[in-house]
């Protein structure tokens, strides 16, 4: 049973060509928990201690970030896909550049 959450918000469609049609899986500790979709913001229940999360799939990816959660907190993360030219530009050589991933 979950005793705390993650609150993911996907905010604006940025530049990613097509990215923002698609929805992105949501992966916890390696494994898919759901998806978030274009302007949605989404609530996962966990477990209270050391979490990673990574947003995407094969070329469009964020990078894994690492979070701790305490029982009953709910931990906030932000994402979008490039905004601007010279990341989209980077995101073509290094994947994990295509979803940016902060903690609120």
């Amino acid at each position: 049973m979950a005793e705390a959450a993650l609150r993911l918000s996907r905010i604006g469609s940025g530049l990613g060509i097509g990215l923002w049609k698609e929805a992105w899986p949501i992966i916890l500790d390696g494994a898919v928990v759901g998806e978030i979709a274009n302007q949605e913001t989404v609530e996962v229940g966990v477990r209270p201690g050391r979490h990673r999360l990574r947003l995407g799939q094969g070329r469009h990816v964020s990078p894994e970030r690492s979070f701790d959660v305490t029982q009953d907190e709910v931990v906030g993360f932000r994402c979008h896909s490039p905004r601007f030219w010279p990341q989209l530009v980077a995101a073509q050589v290094k994947n994990d550049l295509w979803i940016t991933l902060k903690r609120e």
